[in-house]
């Protein structure tokens, strides 16, 4: 007999668990071997019982789903990551996929589509349940070539991840705005931050913005405006 397919489920509201492990059930060759209600608790459990796939949150208490597939898939590539989430709207999707994820469900239909998601990442392909495919591809093709590697003095030492968050901190976003645009908790950006103004020995905000006029990271007249 093939041994079972081993499933994590990672979401912070416990009824919903509860459904989803009901759903789960439904195929005798898949079995919910733990659950966790953040991303701190899904990422050791992770680690202990790896299991063959995530059912992942978006929205965690400690950390978004986003990071959670990240951290996974950096120690166990070969895990598959299912997002199932409340939200639909294309920036949420496409930045799962980015993260690592092949599948995405809105938690709306998962009672019709999770198996369906399951056994298709499973298999190796991407699974998504909306009817948005096509915008979701267009815009993972957009950011492909809008994305730009910053060049200049000690800007190529930082991360792609920094160097994303140096161009909005310089822009005037504030550590919330950025969270929510990048899909990360603002103690993330914070330490980015810090991480940031480390590498580039800057002091002060005034002065990673004048960096990044000198290096022409950002415009400054458009920033004025």
């Amino acid at each position: 007999m093939a041994p079972k397919t081993r499933i994590l489920i990672v979401d912070d509201h416990p009824l919903f668990r509860e459904g989803l492990k009901t759903i789960v059930a439904r195929n005798t060759r898949y079995e919910v071997v733990g659950e966790a209600g953040t991303g701190q608790e899904g990422f050791q459990l992770a680690k202990e019982l790896k299991p063959d796939l995530v059912l992942v949150d978006i929205s965690l208490p400690d950390h978004s789903g986003m990071e959670l597939a990240r951290d996974i898939l950096k120690h166990f590539p070969k895990t598959r990551i299912l997002i199932v989430s409340t939200h639909s709207k294309i920036d949420y999707i496409v930045r799962a996929f980015q993260a690592g994820a092949t599948g995405y469900v809105v938690k709306e239909s998962a009672a019709d589509k999770l198996l369906d998601g399951i056994e298709c990442v499973l298999k190796g392909d991407y699974f998504m349940d909306t009817s948005v495919s096509r915008q979701v591809v267009k815009k993972l093709a957009g950011l492909a070539t809008e994305q730009k590697v910053l060049r200049g003095s000690n800007v190529e030492s930082l991360t792609a991840r920094e160097q994303e968050i140096l161009v909005l901190l310089a822009e005037g976003r504030s550590t919330d705005h950025i969270a929510e645009k990048l899909f990360i908790s603002p103690k993330t950006v914070e330490n980015h931050r810090s991480s940031i103004m480390r590498k580039l020995d800057l002091h002060s905000t005034i002065e990673l913005i004048r960096y990044a006029a000198k290096t022409g990271i950002i415009d400054v007249a458009t920033w004025k405006q």
